[in-house]
């Protein structure tokens, strides 16, 4: 389901919404009773579904990147030209889809997300004055919005894939879950933009995802184009790259190492969410998504593609069997709660203390912090950091102190690059425990930006047997 999800504004006018049948039932709305008083209302005309959104308005608009987005209420909210929007999203989507065309038509005037992502447009805004921006970690977001709001009035905004009951329940398929649960339940008033409707007692009650309480008024989209950001599929014969001539391969290889039997781990973006392909068959790892999933299998064959199964890397993924999906407030609570066991992340500094840096460059541009700072927030989890031993200036990434802002200070647990592995004590600093072929400690010293310890036991760099 598609829902968009709409409150009040900051000024506490409250909207009529299903709760007040009469005002509904004005401008060809079609009421559906389900209650003694009826609450969920149908309409045929998403622009009518959102005509009373006005000016100023703060709205929640689920979805993580394009998955779960209300595309034919982002369409509406187009037509009516309602401006000065605040827009509440875990990201701002790309220029010219989702919420990317509500900043083209200048519409939105504060955003407040977790992750800008590859939005050009959105930075261009911001940058001239045109946009004020307020990006806090993803997490905390979902907190946010799951504690009711957090004085942030909503829309909500999930997609699902044919499924809405006519009482209101709705199951939401796969990771289109994302934001919009607690998007819904924290609203004052919900829109919700579904693919079909369907008759009573289609779905078993256990597998409704939002129960009709929250559910205010419905429109079934006309049409869905269900873009994929970052379409990612695998051909029967390919073949996984086991050459450690390659930098990207050599580092995950080793990472790949640190999985153990039976273990929870999250993937970050970037070489991490390599990891899949390196996973010894004689171990199981149940690979976590931040945007709610347990269970991450190999990306999918061209045939297999789901516009409502991606990762926290925007890419077509598939599903394990015992897999499972879940909203992203539920996905942060494992997080903080200690249940992920490995968290495997990229950085752009990692200070000798464990200091860790990777989501803005100063000066450049700022994709946000998305989930990075919630992943290594809690001291349950081990937290193992795989990047290039310099940057492309050919500078060190392991560095005395971090001149970057931080995500994290001193969770890093032990940091893998091309070069050597490093064990970090949050109080005597590095140890160096491996080594590649053909390298010295005097190599790793001269592109290394501090010192470091050299374990007794030092050995080769080690690589997973595929």
């Amino acid at each position: 389901m598609a829902a968009l999800r709409l409150v009040a504004s900051a000024l506490g006018r409250r909207v009529p919404a299903g709760r007040s049948g009469r005002a509904l039932a004005k401008g060809g709305a079609c009421g559906f009773a389900c209650s003694a008083r009826a609450r969920v209302r149908f309409y045929t005309d998403p622009v009518k579904a959102v005509g009373d959104i006005t000016d100023g308005s703060r709205i929640m608009i689920g979805g993580f990147g394009l998955c779960g987005i209300p595309e034919n209420l982002i369409g509406a909210l187009l037509k009516t030209r309602v401006k000065d929007l605040t827009v509440v999203s875990s990201n701002v989507g790309v220029e010219n889809f989702g919420l990317g065309l509500l900043l083209g038509t200048k519409q939105i005037t504060r955003i407040v997300c977790s992750y800008l992502g590859e939005n050009s447009l959105c930075e261009q805004q911001y940058l001239a004055g045109e946009l004020e921006l307020e990006i806090t970690p993803q997490g905390t977001l979902a907190e946010r919005i799951r504690a009711g709001g957090a004085g942030v009035p909503a829309f909500y905004t999930p997609t699902a894939y044919g499924t809405l009951v006519q009482e209101g329940g709705a199951p939401i398929r796969a990771s289109a879950r994302n934001f919009n649960v607690p998007m819904c339940k924290a609203a004052r008033t919900s829109v919700v933009e579904v693919e079909e409707i369907v008759d009573v007692a289609s779905f078993a009650p256990e597998d409704i995802h939002v129960p009709n309480i929250y559910v205010d008024r419905i429109i079934q989209g006309e049409k869905y184009e269900k873009r994929i950001e970052r379409l990612t599929v695998r051909k029967e014969d390919d073949e996984i790259c086991t050459s450690s001539d390659n930098i990207r391969t050599r580092i995950i290889k080793r990472a790949a190492l640190e999985f153990e039997d039976g273990m929870y781990a999250n993937l970050g973006i970037g070489i991490p969410l390599l990891a899949p392909n390196y996973i010894s068959p004689n171990i199981t790892v149940h690979l976590h998504s931040e945007n709610g999933i347990l269970g991450l299998g190999p990306f999918p064959l061209k045939e297999e593609v789901d516009a409502d199964l991606i990762n926290a890397g925007k890419q077509t993924v598939t599903l394990l069997p015992g897999g499972s999906f879940f909203s992203s407030d539920e996905s942060f609570a494992m997080i903080r709660g200690g249940h992920i066991n490995l968290t495997l992340l990229g950085a752009m500094q990692v200070s000798k203390y464990g200091d860790l840096a990777n989501w803005m460059i100063p000066g450049k541009k700022v994709k946000g912090m998305g989930g990075a700072m919630d992943l290594v927030s809690s001291s349950k989890t081990r937290v193992v950091v795989t990047m290039q031993h310099c940057n492309k200036a050919n500078e060190p990434k392991i560095v005395e102190k971090c001149t970057m802002p931080l995500t994290g200070k001193r969770c890093v647990d032990r940091i893998i690059t091309e070069k050597a592995v490093f064990d970090v004590h949050k109080k005597t600093g590095l140890t160096l425990i491996e080594l590649w072929d053909g390298l010295t400690v005097e190599d790793i010293k001269k592109s290394t930006g501090c010192p470091f310890a050299v374990s007794p036991n030092l050995r080769p760099m080690q690589q997973v047997k595929m």
